[in-house]
Formats: C-alpha cells, sequence, structure tokens
C-alpha cells in the first residue's frame, strides 16, 4: 500500500500496488473511520474498476454498512448522490484522467466533504492496516440516480437560446449524462464525440488540460460551424473549452467568466480562484463587485474553504469548478450549462467574452522533474528575496509587472511552474531566468 494514499485520494497502479484485496480493506477502514450505517459507492469505466468497486463494497459490508450501488457513474453525480440521499459517506473508484491501468478511490463523509490529506486519508491508512472488523447487519442494494441528477443540472439553465455545441466525453463517465441533458434542452444542437464509456481510452487519454487530447474537438467545433466545445475528463469533474473559433480557452479565464456572470445574479458574493490563476481573474471578481479569496491548489483544500467562507463559486487552473448551490463540488457538467448560460444572456461569441480576460500572457503550467524539491524552493527564495514572497503552496513571488508561482505536485513526481507578465517580451526573459536559477540549483532539472 506504499504510496497509494495522496494528498486527495488514493491512486495506484492495477494490480501492483492497488488489487481487490487492498481496496477490500480500504472499504472495511472507511466504515469504521466515520462509524458509517450508510454508504454510497460508484465507480468509473476502467477495466479494474467493477471489481475494485465489489471489493470496496464487500469490505464496508463486512463492516455492518448498508451500502448502496450506484454502478457506473461520474464522481460529480456520486458527489451529489451522498448529499440528496443523506448517506454517511462515499467512495467513487477512479483515477480520473490517469492512464487505464492506473485506479483508485475519491472519499467523502456526509454531504460530500472530501477526505483530506491533512488528517483524514493518513488515518484511514492507519486503519487499513488494522484487522478489518467483522460486524453483522450489512447490505448491499442497487439504486439509481442518474435521472435526479440530471434534473437538478438543468435546474441551473437560465432563457436557453439555439446554440450548437460539440462535446468530447473521452471516452469517460460524462458520456451517459450528456443525452439526459441535452434532451431536456431543445434548444441545444448537440455533436457528440466518444461519448461511449470505454476505460481502455481508444481515441485520447481523458485529460483535457493536455493540447493533444484536444485536436480532434478543435477540428471538429470550426468543421461544424459549433458555438462551443467541451472536453471533459474521465470521471468528469473537470472540463475544458474550445471557442468558436476552435482555439482552447484557458481554464482560469472560464473561472473569470464564470464569476463575472454569478456576481450579476448575487452581488458581493465571495468567489474563491487557485493561486496559479492569471491576476486577470481577480480583478475581474473585484470589478465585478466580489469579493476575491485566494486558495491552495487541490479539490479538498477548495471545498474545504468554500466552506470556510460560504463561497458562492471557485475555479482551478486544472479546469475544476466548484458551486455552492451543488453542495460546494465541483461539477464539469453544470458548467458547461453556465457556459451556455453566460453565451445565451450576452448574444456574443465565447472568444468575444474571453478575448478583454486575456491580457496577460502566461507561460502555462511548466512541469519539470527535480532531484531536491525543498533546495530548488530555497534558492529561488533566496533570488527573489525581494519579492512578495509567499508559502500557500510551495513558492509564489510576486513583483508589480509578473509573478511565479512553484510547487510540487501532489499527484505526480514533479513541480509545476506557473509565471505570468504583463508583456510577453518580460514573460520570455523571466521565463528563461527562472529556469536557469532552477538548473543552477538542481543541475539535473528537465522538463517533462
Amino acid at each position: 500500500m506504499a504510496g497509494i494514499f495522496r494528498a486527495y485520494d488514493i491512486r495506484g497502479r492495477y494490480p501492483d500496488e492497488l488489487d481487490e484485496a487492498t481496496a477490500k480493506r480500504i472499504g472495511n477502514a472507511f466504515v469504521r473511520l466515520l462509524a458509517a450505517e450508510q454508504v454510497v459507492v460508484g465507480r468509473d469505466m476502467r477495466p479494474s474498476s467493477a471489481s475494485l468497486a465489489r471489493a470496496f463494497v464487500e469490505g464496508a459490508v463486512g463492516a455492518g454498512a448498508e451500502v448502496a450501488d450506484i454502478g457506473m457513474v461520474s464522481t460529480p453525480l456520486l458527489n451529489y448522490a451522498i448529499a440528496a440521499g443523506g448517506f454517511d459517506g462515499g467512495a467513487m473508484v477512479t483515477a480520473s484522467h490517469l492512464p487505464g491501468e492506473m485506479n483508485g478511490f475519491k472519499l467523502a463523509r456526509e454531504n460530500a466533504i472530501p477526505l483530506s490529506g491533512d488528517r483524514d486519508l493518513p488515518l484511514l491508512e492507519t486503519r487499513v492496516g488494522e484487522e478489518p472488523a467483522a460486524r453483522a447487519g450489512g447490505s448491499c442494494r442497487r439504486i439509481d440516480m442518474l435521472e435526479p441528477y440530471i434534473g437538478k443540472v438543468a435546474g441551473f439553465l437560465r432563457a436557453p437560446k439555439p446554440l450548437k455545441i460539440v462535446v468530447d466525453a473521452g471516452n469517460g463517465m460524462v458520456g451517459p449524462e450528456v443525452p439526459r441533458l441535452f434532451e431536456r434542452v431543445p434548444a441545444w444542437r448537440l455533436v457528440p464525440m466518444y461519448l461511449e464509456p470505454d476505460g481502455r481510452f481508444p481515441h485520447h487519454h481523458a485529460n483535457p488540460l493536455d493540447p493533444e487530447t484536444t485536436r480532434d474537438l478543435q477540428d471538429r467545433v470550426v468543421a461544424e460551424g459549433a458555438d462551443f466545445g467541451v472536453a471533459f475528463d474521465g470521471d468528469g469533474d473537470r472540463c475544458g473549452f474550445i471557442d468558436e473559433r476552435g482555439e482552447r480557452v484557458r481554464e482560469d479565464l472560464v473561472t473569470a467568466l464564470i464569476a463575472e456572470f454569478l456576481l450579476l445574479e448575487v452581488a458581493g458574493a465571495t468567489i474563491l480562484y487557485d493561486l496559479r490563476s492569471s491576476r486577470a481573474v481577480v480583478e475581474t471578481i473585484e470589478k465585478a463587485g466580489g469579493r476575491a479569496v485566494r486558495s491552495r491548489v487541490g479539490h479538498a483544500f477548495i471545498k474545504a474553504l468554500m466552506r470556510e467562507e460560504n463561497a458562492l463559486f471557485a475555479g482551478e487552473l486544472s479546469g475544476h469548478y466548484y458551486y455552492r448551490d451543488m453542495g460546494f463540488t465541483d461539477n464539469g457538467l453544470l458548467t458547461l450549462v453556465y457556459i451556455a448560460n453566460i453565451l445565451a444572456a450576452s448574444g456574443r461569441t465565447l472568444s468575444e467574452l474571453i478575448r478583454p480576460l486575456d491580457r496577460y500572457p502566461s507561460t502555462g503550467e511548466i512541469n519539470l522533474r527535480v532531484s531536491d524539491t525543498a533546495a530548488v524552493l530555497a534558492v529561488l527564495a533566496a533570488r527573489y528575496r525581494d519579492a512578495d514572497l509567499d508559502h500557500l503552496d510551495g513558492l509564489t513571488a510576486g513583483y508589480s509587472d509578473w509573478w511565479f508561482n512553484i510547487r510540487p505536485s501532489q499527484t505526480e513526481p514533479v513541480v509545476r511552474l506557473n509565471l505570468e507578465a504583463e508583456r510577453k517580451e518580460l514573460l520570455d526573459e523571466k521565463a528563461q531566468e527562472v529556469l536557469a536559477v532552477i538548473r543552477t540549483a538542481d543541475p539535473a532539472a528537465r522538463e517533462v
């Protein structure tokens, strides 16, 4: 089990790092940790997910829990089921956007509050190592939550107008949900791509952050004359957008666009943004009368801070978008609805709406493999000691006309660098400078 308990969830290579025996122990320990009486379990389409889900259920039933099996679903649907069904907790068997040989668990307690890496997951790991409980009274039943979930998402529609939308589900779990949503919106025309769930990912891996995965979608948007395109990750809690010209839209600018729209409905609301986001995001929130709160990266941390701040909305550079009205959880399908709402209300194209927000050149996320993360961060902090420095998540160094953040990934053995400047020339200069400092600190550092 070494290494499979991460900051946000549980992930490992199947079956070498995560197998059915481990899944059964996790299910048993999960019930004991939460003292849960009723839990709900869902899974994605990976070849190993069905057997891992069965093993988890067996462990949970053995600990005396009543388990509701909702079958093959998206993570947002699982989160909805936890809260709507009044369960003590829930488990989603998925490795999200990672390759098909990987798998894992996203775990939550009541109201879809995720188990945190700073406390809950270490406690769970300890319980997994203990003797499993054997209690009577456990059971398992099958339930279907798809239709009420789609009804919930559709309830956020605002005066829909005719739109042609290309949807690339990446053979992931949003695929079955998309036609059900479009059936409820006669004004929309769906152009489907890769809606059939298939954990072998026959067309491309389901990671909309990777530009290689959206090339087919970009071409299709242009060929169809569509209003926009959207790509989802494997378990449906992340998405990325393509404008009507076939151009990718930066995920942090989507945060700004949705925040601006929501602040028209809820004046003065609190909006969270992750610390890698463009300065244009906080500027947009504040100009619209909102209260902008900066957050560290990661769904468990953002969801906890949203609850503390009672935030209306939050967005991450990774394409996670979170909604208070959806129980402070992230939801890709609902984000599609909001982009459609914005286009309908404005009468403008997506590129026209994004253009004024896209005012600062950015490197995007640069992934680097380094041998000593702490040493690299220390050297950077010393080199840029005259900056506005903070360590909320890794190291952020801010100047009046440029800034960077570098942080260790919680899901991969890399550090991630984001840098933004007011001018392209300054961006190029400072990116080269920061990368040179990193390579001085660690000559073996390389981009991956």
